[in-house]
């Protein structure tokens, strides 16, 4: 149940954060675009001004009046340049706020799996059932199935038999118990070998991780309660 309101806690906090988060955006580039709208130039401006050069002098000559009409021309492909501007600009500014928008959905929710993380790491990993089917080379940890190969099969059987004798297993022990060889024959790197091995199959780094505990100077085990396991 604490687990369960934490985490609602967390969900809403994130909620919030994304929230203000992009109506923080939105503001900005709003802010933005009216800056850049209200600073461009009026699209008629052009053409007033070549409308005033005609009011205030008196051109009669053909070359002054064709001078006018390339002018009048000019300022109305300004206009149809300054248009299309403002809708690039536009477009420009949708873009940006989307992109925005989805880093930081993006940001937030890797921020909520780290946290995930580091809380399953702080509490390990919770198996309420362990059954290893070595028929099946499979075992199947909570609702997750795994297909194993033989050799990652025995090594695993033998941490789960260690773990319901409430024993740790060093590197050699394990290479010993499943070569049928002395310990004192048997070399840790050999036993680490078959553990990395075991983890590769496994497939899944969090639960592999978790799964198989190296403890420092002691050896290995299983992070699970030997209540829960069931070897078939």
């Amino acid at each position: 149940m604490l687990a369960r309101f934490t985490s609602n806690t967390e969900s809403g906090r994130s909620a919030r954060v994304v929230g203000f988060g992009i109506a923080a955006i939105v503001l900005i580039l709003a802010a933005t675009a009216v800056f850049l709208f209200v600073n461009l130039p009026d699209a008629n401006a052009f053409n007033a001004r070549v409308e005033r050069i005609f009011v205030e002098n008196d051109l009669t000559s053909r070359a002054e009046i064709k001078l006018l009409e390339i002018l009048a021309q000019s300022g109305t492909a300004f206009s149809d340049t300054l248009a299309s501007y403002r809708m690039v600009i536009f477009v420009l500014l949708v873009f940006a706020t989307a992109l925005l928008i989805a880093t930081l959905v993006f940001v937030v929710t890797i921020i909520g799996l780290g946290r995930r993380m580091s809380e399953i790491e702080r509490q390990g990993l919770q198996v309420s059932s362990l059954m290893i089917a070595r028929a099946e080379n499979a075992v199947y940890l909570n609702d997750m199935a795994f297909k194993l190969t033989p050799a990652a099969m025995e090594t695993l059987a033998v941490l789960a038999e260690a773990r319901i004798d409430g024993d740790m297993l060093t590197g050699s022990q394990i290479e010993a118990m499943i070569s049928g060889r002395s310990e004192a024959d048997c070399d840790e790197a050999a036993g680490a070998t078959r553990i990395k091995r075991l983890r590769d199959t496994l497939g899944n780094q969090m639960v592999s991780e978790l799964l198989v505990k190296n403890i420092a100077r002691k050896g290995y085990v299983l992070s699970v309660s030997k209540d829960v396991i069931d070897m078939r």
